[in-house]
Formats: structure tokens, C-alpha cells, sequence
């Protein structure tokens, strides 16, 4: 097992990867007490080379590997990638590109709903993965030859799995549908929580246009915090507490004490100014400038129409051998049920030609479900 501790050892299996078509790439990481995650290895293997990189090793620098991760003519490849790629994306300002998403893939060749890391490999390669050491420390070194080979066998399996998904892909003429999924990992707001942003985080149900502006400058406060003092969000201030001080918008710390959700104590300490701080600038923020509360239309949703739609959805999805969530979540089924015109992916492209056309169909009466012999048919009317 190659384990890299050094620049100059970094530098030759870099080379190493840049002269094969792809690389499959994973991480370990840490966040429970950290805001950004803590970066403990990184595994890569290309056909014929493999190797575990140490990032915590004293004075490794990563630019070698990092280069890899921006070279367009080695396609990484990784499963289930967000996580991964929001680290890259903090040492890089950018995004790996270009990607392939095993996770992904397997979803566009019908293996369902964001399958598995190891019940993905155990189907297409009988790989068997011991997952002892999947929540174990990684930042605790010496690492045990348990952690190394698990950690290893995340980038070996995907280098043997990436060939066959690519393989299947080709032969069903649905390579397209996971590049198209691929331009969607690029978007930067998945990886850095811009603090004016923050609000967008929250859920918003039941919440008053006047508490809004508090919201607003309370979660950027919120994250501010987080980002600058390296400790998850919850622990600066809960989603609980944020909702319960836009309803009361306290004015003092006398009043800041009153608050549920606050720690006896906590109205006096720098914290508690800042709160009262950002709930003044909450409430001087203009009506225009906030965001606007999209009022729910959950009960016009027609429940019958729904629950067609989703019947529609798996049906089509098991003939095509495609998993559902990949076409349409039930936000997207809701939207359908109550505009022909919804601004959804499965209204668009070839999620269209698989189920949204047929979508509309069904609401205006063109076609019929019936069930026969267990099975769900298409019936034309018209």
C-alpha cells in the first residue's frame, strides 16, 4: 500500500495520474466540531497506479495532486461527490472539472435512489467492503491498516466500477443525461454559504413578512460567526432560536432575556449586542430589498392528480430503468399537479421525453392507467 507523505512522492503519482484518461478520487474527512471540514486523506488510483495521500504529513503540499484536479484531460471520478468537491473547492477556488458522479450514473442506469457507495460496487464488481472503520477517527495518526484499506478500496472499486457505468451509459445512449447532471455540481452556492445568503437555508413556513428583515440579518450574522470562528452554525445559534427572535424582536438586553432559546447569561455578552445589532438592521432593511415569501399553494394541489402523477413517475421510471428521483421529487410532482408550465427539470430535455409529456397527457385526458396482471399500463384515449 503506497502511502504519500512527501512533496516529491506527491509530485511523481500526480504524473502518474495525469497520463491515464481518468482518475477515481475520495476523501476522509472530519466536521463534527468545525464549520469547514477537516481534511485527513485523500485516496486516488488510475488504471495501473493507487495510491493514499497523507495531507496532514508535515510540509506536504498538495499543489501536484490539486493540478490533477484541474487538468480537463483526466475526468475524475467520484461517488456521491458534493462533500468531496466541497473540500477541492475551498483549496482550489473552483471546481474539479471534469467530473463523472458514480452516484449519478447509477441512478440514469435504473440502480435507484442515490444508491450507496457499497451496495453500488457489491452489485457491479461482488466487491465485498468491510465498513468497520467508516466513522473512526481520521485525523488520529498513526492511521491502522483497517482505516488504510478501507480507505483505499473507496478509490480501487471505483476505478473498476467507472468503465462498466460508462460502458452502460453509452450503450443506452444516456451519456448526455449525466453530463447534464454534471453542470449542476459546478454551481459555486453549493459549496460556500455566502453569509447574505444564509437565510436561504432556512425553512420559511409560517413566517410573517415583518420578521423577515430580522431573519435575514440574523442568519448572516449566524454564518458570519460560524465561517470566522470555525465551529458549526448551530453551536453559534439554532434555526429555532433565529425564528423565535424574529417573532420578538428584542430591543434591549432586558427584553433579549426573555427569549426561550437564549442561555441565562447570554443577553450580556458580545454575542447579545450583535443580536439586537443585526435585528436593528433587519428591521431598517426596505420592503423591496427582501426576499418575498412564496406563499404555499399546497392546498390547491389536488391529492387524486398527485397521486396519479406518482404513479405515472415509477411506472415510467421501471420501464426505462431510471430512478425516480432523478426525473422528478415530489416538490417537482406538486408543481406538475397545478401548472402544465411549472419551471421543473422534469418538464425540460429528456426528462420530458421519459415522463414529463406523458405527465401532461395524463392531466388533460389523452391517456388512462390501468392495472393489469399487477402491472401498470398506458391506455391512449385520444
Amino acid at each position: 500500500m503506497h502511502i504519500i507523505t512527501t512533496t516529491e512522492e506527491l509530485r511523481k503519482f500526480s504524473k502518474e495520474l495525469r497520463d491515464q484518461p481518468f482518475a477515481a478520487v475520495d476523501t476522509e474527512f472530519m466536521r463534527e466540531k468545525t464549520y469547514w471540514p477537516i481534511l485527513c486523506l485523500i485516496q486516488a488510483a488510475a488504471p495501473g497506479t493507487e495510491a493514499i495521500i497523507d495531507p496532514m504529513a508535515e510540509d506536504i503540499d498538495l499543489t501536484p495532486f490539486l493540478d490533477v484536479l484541474l487538468d480537463k484531460s483526466v475526468t475524475k471520478v467520484f461517488h456521491a461527490a458534493r462533500q468531496d468537491l466541497e473540500i477541492f473547492y475551498r483549496l482550489l477556488g473552483k471546481v474539479p472539472a471534469p467530473l463523472f458522479d458514480t452516484q449519478i450514473a447509477a441512478m440514469a442506469c435504473g440502480f435507484g435512489d442515490q444508491i450507496g457507495y457499497e451496495p453500488l460496487m457489491r452489485t457491479l464488481l461482488k466487491a465485498k467492503i468491510d465498513k468497520g472503520s467508516r466513522f473512526t477517527d481520521w485525523s488520529r495518526r498513526p492511521l491502522t491498516d483497517a482505516q488504510l484499506s478501507y480507505a483505499l478500496s473507496d478509490v480501487t472499486y471505483l476505478r473498476e466500477a467507472y468503465p462498466i457505468l460508462k460502458r452502460f451509459l453509452e450503450e443506452k445512449g444516456r451519456k448526455h443525461w449525466v453530463e447534464e447532471e454534471m453542470k449542476g455540481l459546478n454551481d459555486d452556492d453549493m459549496y460556500f454559504v455566502k453569509p447574505e445568503k444564509a437565510w436561504k437555508r432556512l425553512k420559511l413556513k409560517g413566517v410573517r413578512p415583518k420578521e423577515m428583515g430580522a431573519i435575514v440579518k440574523l442568519a448572516e450574522w449566524r454564518e458570519n460567526e460560524a465561517q470566522t470562528k470555525n465551529i458549526p452554525r448551530n453551536r453559534i445559534l439554532k434555526d429555532d432560536a433565529i425564528f423565535e427572535l424574529a417573532r420578538l424582536q428584542p430591543k434591549d438586553t432586558t427584553s433579549l432575556s426573555r427569549a426561550r432559546s437564549i442561555p441565562s447569561g447570554f443577553e450580556r455578552s458580545r454575542s447579545g449586542a450583535a443580536i439586537i445589532n443585526a435585528i436593528e438592521k433587519g428591521q431598517r432593511l426596505k420592503k423591496d430589498c427582501l426576499p418575498q415569501i412564496e406563499k404555499s399553494e399546497r392546498d390547491k394541489i389536488p391529492a387524486d392528480v398527485l397521486e396519479l402523477l406518482k404513479v405515472l413517475l415509477k411506472r415510467q421510471c421501471e420501464v426505462f430503468q431510471v430512478a425516480p428521483k432523478l426525473i422528478a421529487a415530489t416538490a417537482d410532482l406538486e408543481k406538475i399537479a397545478i401548472n402544465d408550465n411549472a419551471n421543473v427539470p422534469a418538464l425540460k430535455g429528456w426528462r420530458s421525453e421519459i415522463f414529463g409529456d406523458m405527465a401532461l397527457r395524463l392531466k388533460s385526458g389523452e391517456i388512462a392507467l390501468k392495472l393489469n396482471d399487477g402491472s401498470v399500463e398506458i391506455i391512449e384515449l385520444h
